[in-house]
């Protein structure tokens, strides 16, 4: 888990991705990549997850993919043989983490209270996501929780934009940030690829100007 962890830290921000037309992925995963940020989390909200993830893959070979809102086994099994990297839950399922660890694919499940944190610590897990992120008290929640818990890392997600990402980001031991505003179903629906790549460029450039002060 570390070096997902590590890898994570280092792009700052996971596009979240609602995919209903599989081949869609593939010029879109070509707009993040080329603008600065190889990494997706597409959620297996569509019937289409499994083969975007697939033909993601195929096309963007060295990328970070991560399966998204994954609630069982057999979703797991799917990720994996589709060619996920990791896996990410909205919340925590000890038969979903067991069939990760089982299949030895990372998983980072969702949590948003210390009764969560500690299921998950119990099963070894210490880089989590947030989620909902701003609807569970956004930054204040997180360094509430982030005290007791000294051994965690947070992957924020929910209710996260351009508005507010770098405030997250500047918590310690939030390493990333899922968001969606780069990746909006309206404008993958619209097929528009150098929208998706300008305001993906837009946010790291963002990022890095506000995190370098």
């Amino acid at each position: 888990m570390s070096s997902i962890t590590e890898q994570l830290q280092a792009l700052k921000v996971i596009p979240v991705i609602a995919i209903e037309q599989a081949e869609d992925i593939i010029p879109l995963g070509a707009a993040l990549a080329n603008n600065g940020l190889p990494v997706a989390e597409i959620t297996f909200r569509s019937a289409a997850a499994a083969e975007a993830i697939r033909l993601l893959r195929q096309s963007q070979p060295e990328m970070l993919i991560g399966a998204g809102t994954v609630l069982n086994r057999e979703q797991v099994i799917a990720a994996k043989e589709a060619g996920a990297t990791f896996i990410v839950s909205p919340g925590f399922n000890p038969n979903t983490v067991k069939a990760c660890q089982e299949l030895d694919i990372p998983i980072i499940p969702g949590v948003n209270n210390p009764s969560t944190i500690e299921a998950a610590l119990e099963m070894g897990l210490t880089t989590l996501k947030f989620f909902p992120a701003e609807a569970s008290g956004g930054s204040a929640m997180i360094k509430a929780l982030l005290a007791p818990y000294t051994q965690i890392t947070l992957m924020p997600t929910g209710g996260i934009s351009t508005h507010n990402i770098a405030e997250y980001l500047a918590i310690p031991r939030v390493i990333a940030c899922g968001g969606s505003w780069m990746v909006d179903k309206k404008l993958i629906a619209e097929k528009q690829w150098e929208e998706i790549g300008r305001l993906t460029r837009d946010a790291i450039d963002m990022l890095d100007g506000e995190l370098s002060k």
